[in-house]
């Protein structure tokens, strides 16, 4: 009897030290996880206590740093501010070395190039381009003082502009008042503005008014005249021509006129033409100067183009009987001119994206 009693006991704590040896198996540890049960795998990803590299000073990005897959939760986050542009996007930076460029103008564009008026002339130094100007008076045959539409056939393709424009890809003087504190590069202007007066905008004719050889301002002989010129700028694939519209007045007779002609300018006219250098660039002036919130810009990536906020007549004159933009006018036109120059300037370097 006492030995089946102490076989009943020991069976008896036999059993009992099974139990617990299952129920401590099947019970979770405290401290870190096993492999498996809420952590990674060494034999899958690699040893466990490796710990990243990251460069001196540098902490790991937070998750408000990480690029945005498309899709995602991030991707809703503001992106992550940037210089360079993504593969084929619009550049909007100055170029990386001194660029000569020269402004064909008149008391306009004066305004608009001195410091205390439009101040373009210190910001496009700012952004790296020698700038240069022409005015009254200036050139052979004083050529300077014909900037109309209707002049500039002479300028580029008129029996005498082999000497007009070597004169003018040569011209490293200022005549007129900004600052310049770039040394001259030295060689010649690559980059050529040109713009007619206030006065341009009184086209006659009609809004839709097909190209047409013709006399005086006329939409019809204006686009007929544009529409010549390129076969002057396609020869020169080593110059970006740029075309600056020219301002609006404040009678309303022939708005309706300028305002469909520079819309023609920067939408219609090198595609219609089948123009497919990339040196030629249209800046509207005029629309930048008719309304608080027309704009021709680059913004959030794209080049902006808004006519519709306003009317067809200047928003900025300098008074009642003065259509000669304003300097709130021409600060404004310098804060959208710059940034979309330095993307006309990528585009035709073939650094940058094409609007």
């Amino acid at each position: 009897m006492a030995i089946h009693g102490s076989r009943r006991v020991a069976l008896l704590v036999l059993s009992i030290l099974l139990i617990l040896l299952v129920f401590g198996c099947s019970t979770p540890a405290s401290g870190p996880a096993a492999p498996g049960v809420g952590a990674t795998s060494p034999a899958a990803n690699g040893p466990a206590d490796v710990t990243p590299v990251l460069p001196d000073d540098t902490a790991p990005p937070a998750a408000s740093d990480v690029p945005a897959t498309p899709g995602s939760p991030l991707a809703t986050e503001a992106p992550v501010a940037t210089t360079v542009p993504a593969a084929g996007g619009l550049n909007p930076d100055p170029p990386a070395r001194t660029m000569r460029l020269i402004f064909i103008h008149h008391s306009s564009g004066e305004n608009w190039l001195t410091d205390d008026h439009g101040g373009l002339g210190r910001a496009l130094g700012k952004d790296n381009y020698f700038v240069s100007d022409t005015n009254y008076g200036w050139g052979p045959d004083a050529i300077g003082d014909r900037t109309d539409i209707v002049n500039w056939p002479e300028w580029f393709r008129g029996p005498d502009s082999d000497s007009y424009l070597e004169a003018l890809y040569a011209e490293n003087g200022q005549n007129s008042y900004y600052t310049r504190d770039l040394d001259d590069p030295g060689g010649d202007n690559e980059i050529v503005m040109f713009k007619s007066c206030f006065p341009n905008s009184n086209l006659e004719g009609n809004p839709d008014d097909p190209p047409a050889p013709g006399d005086g301002l006329t939409v019809a002989n204006a686009k007929y005249i544009y529409n010549d010129l390129l076969q002057y700028f396609a020869a020169r694939p080593d110059k970006l021509f740029v075309v600056v519209t020219a301002p609006p007045v404040q009678d309303e007779t022939y708005a309706a006129n300028a305002r469909a002609f520079n819309t023609w300018l920067v939408r219609d006219w090198l595609a219609e033409n089948g123009y497919t250098e990339r040196n030629v660039a249209v800046f509207d002036f005029y629309n930048v100067l008719t309304a608080e919130d027309n704009h021709h810009r680059y913004h959030d990536g794209v080049i902006e183009y808004v006519t519709d906020t306003g009317g067809d007549t200047s928003f900025y004159p300098s008074d009642p009987g003065d259509d000669h933009p304003a300097p709130s006018g021409n600060r404004k036109a310098t804060r959208e001119f710059a940034p979309w120059l330095n993307v006309a300037v990528h585009c035709w370097l073939g650094d940058g994206g094409c609007p």
